[in-house]
């Protein structure tokens, strides 16, 4: 079992940065791959990011894609999402997700646990 707490979530106006933290506990951190999805009210939970076990591999959704950079410190049992020149359309609860059987995936359904998710709002 996996537990994942979110934090650093806000409110920025548009241009501006946010880092979000995801810590982890349970498992051996590194045993898993993790991901960031995103969730606007009345539409679908969207993939966001993945970093691979080691950290060596990522991989972005194309809208936030040159903004983004997903990172992960395995001493920490954290993972990271920093956010830069966010838009509008950036607001969304954000939820970090981790994949213990397969590798870093964007498919929400390769995920085992997720966390309860921090809001990011974004004002123009």
């Amino acid at each position: 079992q996996v537990q994942l707490v979110e934090s650093g979530g806000g409110m920025v106006q548009a241009g501006g940065s946010l880092r979000l933290s995801c810590a982890a506990s349970g498992r051996t951190f590194s045993s898993y791959a993790m991901g960031w999805f995103r969730q606007a009210p009345g539409k679908e939970r969207e993939f966001v990011a993945t970093i691979s076990r080691s950290g060596g591999s990522t991989s972005y959704a194309g809208s936030v894609k040159g903004r983004f950079a997903i990172s992960r410190d395995n001493a920490k049992n954290t993972v990271y999402l920093q956010m830069n020149s966010l838009k509008p359309e950036d607001t969304a609860v954000y939820y970090c997700a981790a994949a213990f059987r397969g590798g870093p995936t964007t498919a929400s359904e390769g995920y085992d646990y997720w966390g309860q998710g921090t809001q990011v709002t974004v004002s123009s």
